[in-house]
């Protein structure tokens, strides 16, 4: 997605400048990397408080997914037309005040506009952290660079459930929005001092506006029409499912005839881009049912307070911050199809591991070996996948298609997020009643682990080693836990290594 600077006027990271750039990018993405940490904690006491049903606080997170994910690949070619700076900048703003806005939301109406505006911000600034390590530093500092964005962010996701636990517990949950706001206000005005504007002078043809509208478009009506499925008639929801698919059919279509679609369709003629995909499709849509009922079930089922669930939850991200980097070396030894198969195997035994997590759960005993088996299978499998992806297409298509797994992931979870509660048979009120909450959560978790084998058996039958010399990750340290890392184009990338 960046093109690389010139040599001559690029920054080196041990500069006064360079040092700026790179908390510029921190602070950016650490907005987003702790919105999506801390809200799955606070949803039972957000119910509580504005008086939601279980369809409300779906749509508190999917209503973020359903935009992040439509429009995040049209976020960062906005920014290699207009300027990086420009419209990180831009994305900080809007994140900001979309959180503020969820902040002060009066009722749940409010605050699910509010978070699919936060989307349409997060969709401008994620995008934007990486291509501005990338334009902006001297390609010797660049992987060094890149190294301790990812380490500095995996710190900030590992501080994220604890810090969302204190604030709901203390303050209250609307704080868990509005601590976004001061951090946006700290890294505007260093962004537009210290941050050099950049652009790709390629840039070129008209933005794929219509596509990305189209795959929002589907995304929002199937989501819809799983969450209401309960609560609606029959065919009101049979013609919302209908349409939903109708816009997943045209938005292939226009895909395939746009001369510089968002989503280039040739990609896919690779069968192991599509084989990987497909991975990532089944192993988030178990991650994100898992970690938006997990966080509720320690609450209301076995008594956690929000700090303790939030604390519960980190093992797995620790995990991740610390071996994360070594997976992605042993899958580059051993290939990817091992990783890919072991991985989604291990976390589908995690959450059955979770089905001893009742009434009055003990952490050490209960809670933490199932984390612990959930975190070493997410290590076991997230670095291999993402660095399949990039070497499974051309390299001047490897941030795109980094872009298109992130994307797949973000839609996987918030499909997983809608439907879960309706294959369960969750009503409206289950999250008030620790009984009915309970029983729900013990037939999700083997569903959930049944799409991870799903997953394994996929890779197991498809995936294969990829090619002596291809992209490889520039982003080694990873603990997010919603999506696989965003990875930068191709140019301005170290190079190719047998």
């Amino acid at each position: 997605m960046a093109a690389p600077s010139s040599e001559n006027t690029a920054v080196r990271l041990a500069s006064p400048r360079g040092k700026w750039i790179l908390l510029t990018t921190v602070l950016g993405s650490s907005m987003v990397m702790l919105d999506s940490t801390v809200v799955n904690v606070a949803l039972p006491w957000i119910g509580r408080d504005l008086n939601a049903d279980l369809a409300a606080l779906q749509w508190t997170l999917n209503a973020y997914m359903v935009t992040l994910a439509g429009l995040i690949l049209l976020g960062g070619a906005l920014g290699d037309r207009f300027g990086r700076r420009r419209i990180f900048v831009l994305g900080v703003v809007w994140f900001a005040a979309a959180s503020l806005l969820c902040g002060i939301a009066p009722s749940a109406g409010v605050l699910i506009v509010a978070r699919a505006l936060q989307g349409v911000g997060g969709a401008l600034l994620t995008p934007g952290s990486l291509a501005l390590i990338q334009a902006s530093f001297h390609p010797d500092d660049r992987g060094r660079a890149v190294g301790l964005w990812s380490g500095f962010g995996g710190i900030g996701a590992a501080v994220g459930p604890f810090l969302g636990g204190w604030l709901v517990d203390g303050p209250g949950w609307r704080w868990v929005f509005l601590l976004n706001v001061p951090l946006a206000v700290l890294c505007v005005p260093v962004a537009v001092r210290h941050v050099p504007e950049s652009s790709d002078p390629r840039a070129h043809g008209r933005f794929d506006v219509l596509g990305a509208a189209l795959g929002a478009l589907c995304l929002a009506l199937v989501t819809y029409a799983l969450i209401e499925a309960g609560q609606l008639s029959t065919a009101l929801v049979t013609v919302t499912a209908v349409a939903g698919l109708a816009a997943g059919v045209a938005f292939v279509y226009v895909e395939r005839r746009l001369r510089d679609p968002m989503m280039p369709l040739e990609m896919f003629s690779s069968r192991q881009f599509t084989a990987v995909n497909l991975v990532t499709l089944c192993v988030y849509a178990a991650f994100g049912g898992f970690f938006f009922l997990a966080a509720v079930q320690l609450q209301v089922v076995s008594g956690y307070s929000a700090l303790g669930a939030g604390t519960a939850l980190l093992p797995v991200t620790v995990l991740m911050l610390l071996l994360s980097a070594r997976s992605g070396e042993l899958g580059e030894r051993i290939g990817p199809r091992i990783p890919l198969t072991v991985g989604p195997l291990v976390c589908a035994a995690g959450m059955l591991l979770m089905l001893r997590v009742g009434p009055h759960a003990s952490y050490v005993t209960d809670v933490l070996p199932a984390l612990l088996v959930l975190g070493l299978g997410m290590v076991t499998l997230v670095a291999p996948l993402t660095a399949t992806v990039l070497a499974s297409v051309d390299t001047e298509h490897a941030g795109i298609a980094s872009g298109v797994n992130n994307a797949a992931a973000r839609a996987a979870s918030l499909i997983a997020v809608a439907a879960l509660p309706l294959l369960t048979g969750m009503s409206s009120e289950a999250y008030r009643s620790a009984h009915a909450f309970g029983a729900a959560f013990q037939r999700a978790m083997p569903l959930c682990a049944g799409v991870l084998v799903v997953g394994a058996v996929v890779a197991f039958t498809t995936v294969r080693r990829p090619v002596p010399y291809c992209r490889h990750p520039e982003r080694h340290t990873h603990c997010c836990l919603t999506a696989p890392p965003l990875e930068g184009g191709a140019e301005g990338a170290a190079s190719p290594r047998t």
